[in-house]
């Protein structure tokens, strides 16, 4: 007779031969019935709503919210093809802020649907659905994206309300600059005699510097015999250069967050000390600031180091006892990774203080940071050398986090634009928190992320002749939820603040002290 162990060996199998195929919303029918409840006993499973569930990790914690924010965009686009069929597409401004590359999930997700139901639907974690009864659009004016499926850019600009391009307006110009010519808004337009419309357009495609499209489509408008008025939808000019021509929607995206962000930051952040003249004294300050800021950032990341460990790592003396059990082994080498990178960082502070371009430095700089934060790990065998080759070749998600960071191919074009800006930014207040907050939106390795991004914060405020700050591990929860804020909700300013009296109090001397105890 089989064990418990071994039937739920089977059931893992049977889990396992969905996943494989790429199933990530399951429905009733996808297993039997026994398999089911016993994965659900388990917590291999979890049920999202009647019939359909989804993958869960037992190790989580109950009522954890990530399981189900990673698979939301999946789910989604399973479970309404199945509820559907083809005769379904996501809202107007659902559409624009996933052509814009925003796939931050959204709280109430609104679709149409000619057998939609009017009704709430409600979903795990403060999330719903609601799908509207509402005729479909044209085929060709439907796009799937990662199967989901939304209407193309030129058609969601026409049906979006105008108060959308005021309450989003990065999502709103990022998707706009994915349209490459006249002809693909011209036709709908011009097909429906929708001449109000053709001046709210191409008003705002003159806000975003595009007076090319702009004037085809006032002038195309008025030759068929329409009178056409511009109106600018959006409350702001930007200033910066939204590419137009085979830029990624996701670098879009960025300069324009950075841009609607920078001011805020200004606004609330000390003025910059400028660059010390004792450059050797502000280089002992940060040696001195080393044992507080490599507890608490290894803290944050959930490693238990104490004093003595990462003093002991300061002198040599760093391996673990071959007793140790497998959690005191990856404490200890985490702390002497950190030790590694910890110096590489200040190699590059070092740089910033002789005159370099602080985005420069950080752009050459910042992969020999990583690698010596895991080079202890690939040492000892723990991690192969090809995970400190390059950035990440997946997706990654973010516990119990909204945001969806970029996928895998759109790192590759984001992170050299985040070192443009950075290298561009005559702001060194903005450098570090604009540069913390995009790195961790990117998020552009599978681990040490916080960790890469708070060296990266350390040298922008180097820059500036900021003293080195230390983000408190009692300052967790609000740290996370201030750079959650940010990247669902476009807002920087709580994180701005938070940093700010940080930096402040170490201004002051007013800072706590390092290590609870000390």
């Amino acid at each position: 007779m089989a064990t418990p162990q071994e039937k739920l060996a089977v059931s893992l199998e049977a889990l396992q031969t969905l996943q494989r195929q790429g199933i990530v919303a399951i429905r009733s029918r996808h297993l039997s019935r026994t398999h089911r409840e016993r994965l659900i006993r388990s917590g291999y499973l979890v049920e999202i709503m009647k019939g359909w569930y989804i993958p869960s990790d037992p190790a989580d914690k109950l009522g954890d919210s990530t399981p189900w924010y990673t698979s939301f965009w999946d789910f989604s686009a399973a479970y309404l093809t199945g509820r559907y069929g083809d005769d379904w597409c996501l809202s107007p401004k659902q559409s624009l802020s996933l052509h814009a590359g925003n796939r931050s999930v959204p709280s109430l997700l609104n679709l149409r649907a000619p057998k939609g139901d009017n009704k709430l639907t409600q979903l795990p974690h403060n999330t719903s659905l609601f799908a509207a009864r509402y005729p479909m659009p044209d085929t060709e004016q439907i796009v799937k994206l990662s199967g989901l499926r939304i209407y193309s850019v030129p058609v969601a600009l026409m049906t979006c309300t105008e108060a959308f391009f005021r309450q989003a307006p990065t999502d709103v110009r990022t998707a706009m600059a994915t349209v490459k010519d006249a002809s693909d808004l011209l036709t709908p337009l011009l097909a429906g005699g929708h001449s109000t419309l053709a001046g709210r357009i191409a008003g705002a495609f003159r806000n975003t510097g595009n007076d090319r499209i702009a004037d085809e489509i006032s002038k195309t408008m008025q030759a068929a015999g329409y009178t056409v008025r511009e109106t600018d939808p959006f409350d702001d000019q930007p200033h910066t250069a939204i590419v137009i021509r085979d830029a990624s929607p996701y670098v879009n995206r960025l300069r324009l967050m950075w841009e609607d962000m920078r001011d805020v930051v200004i606004d609330v952040f000390p003025p910059a000390p400028g660059r010390p003249k004792n450059q050797d004294a502000f280089m002992q300050a940060v040696n001195d600031a080393y044992v507080s800021d490599a507890y608490h950032s290894l803290s944050i990341e959930g490693y238990r180091v104490s004093t003595a460990l990462i003093e002991r790592v300061r002198h040599g003396d760093w391996k673990p006892d071959i007793d140790s059990d497998d959690r005191e082994q990856r404490d200890a080498l985490a702390a002497r990774g950190y030790f590694d990178a910890f110096e590489s960082v200040k190699n590059s502070l070092i740089k910033v203080l002789a005159g370099e371009n602080a985005g420069s430095v950080a752009d050459n700089d910042h992969t020999d940071w990583y690698r010596q934060l895991f080079g202890p790990s690939v040492t000892a065998g723990i991690i192969s050398a090809m995970d400190l080759a390059g950035y990440r070749n997946g997706p990654v998600y973010i516990r119990r986090s909204m945001h969806t960071p970029p996928p895998r191919e759109a790192v590759r074009d984001c992170m050299p634009a985040l070192f443009d800006l950075l290298a561009e930014e005559t702001e060194p207040s903005v450098r570090a928190v604009l540069g913390h907050f995009v790195f961790v939106y990117i998020h552009p390795y599978m681990d040490g992320n916080g960790r890469i991004g708070r060296f990266l914060m350390n040298v922008m405020l180097a820059s500036g002749g900021y003293p080195w700050t230390v983000m408190p591990v009692d300052k967790k929860d609000e740290y996370m939820a201030t750079l959650e804020e940010a990247s669902v909700r476009n807002n920087i300013a709580a994180f701005a603040q938070l940093l700010s009296k940080l930096v402040q109090s170490r201004i002051d001397g007013t800072a706590p002290p390092g290590i609870p105890g000390s």
